[in-house]
């Protein structure tokens, strides 16, 4: 998952961004003022926005009011300092999916981020299953047929990936846009690599195969029926 944080106070946006990065394994870019930050929500298709509304060169709020009129769908997450009832009920009016006030517990925020996200993705629990295979995103482990897989951890960002969109055909550029941040130099052959990694841990030896290549389209996570 890729993620943006809006934050204009440097060691808060560094500290949420490191804990996407340490504790959910998400790919963050951070802009530190308004029009920067619309600029990057508007260029890339992010899984979560996390932002702040008192920002210098545009606020938050116009922010969002910009970005929602724009038909952009990703799930804002507002981090305020305002809890006043009428702010409350004018962010989510103008599109946001949650927020929370400042002071706030980083382990709270983690759970409300990934909720979001799994709510975008029509997830509605950690646990994500596909056939035999599980995906435990609080645990950042994996099981298949009740035997536990050890991956890397890119090889469990891509397969996360996959079990957040079962039997979608994902190109190799989207895996490439929704793993990495900006300042990663992307080579053309990584996500073969991750995938045959996959392949290799999780569908050898198994009499159903998972992990699909559709040539020319991308890869997908799904059983088909008469295929072995």
């Amino acid at each position: 998952m890729r993620v943006l944080v809006i934050e204009d106070e440097r060691r808060l946006a560094e500290n949420v961004a490191r804990s996407l990065k340490e504790n959910a394994a998400w790919a963050v870019d951070v802009a530190l003022d308004g029009e920067n930050g619309l600029h990057l929500a508007e260029s890339v298709n992010y899984d979560l926005i996390v932002l702040d509304l008192m920002l210098p060169k545009m606020d938050g709020l116009e922010l969002l009011r910009r970005y929602r009129k724009q038909g952009h769908k990703t799930p804002v997450l507002v981090l305020t300092a305002r809890d006043e009832k009428g702010s409350v009920v004018t962010l989510l009016n103008a599109g946001a999916d949650d927020y929370l006030a400042k002071p706030f517990d980083l382990g709270e925020f983690l759970a409300r981020a990934k909720a979001l996200v799994r709510r975008a993705k029509g997830q509605p629990t950690p646990l994500l299953v596909v056939a035999d295979l599980e995906v435990n995103t609080i645990e950042r482990s994996v099981r298949r047929a009740g035997r536990d897989i050890t991956l890397t951890p890119m090889e469990y960002r891509v397969l996360e990936y996959l079990a957040h969109r079962p039997r979608a055909v994902v190109s190799k550029t989207e895996l490439l846009e929704h793993l990495y941040d900006y300042n990663w130099e992307k080579f053309s052959n990584v996500i073969e690599v991750y995938i045959s990694g996959l392949r290799r841990k999780i569908d050898d030896g198994a009499p159903v195969k998972l992990i699909r290549t559709l040539r020319g389209q991308g890869y997908a996570l799904r059983v088909e029926e008469g295929r072995r």
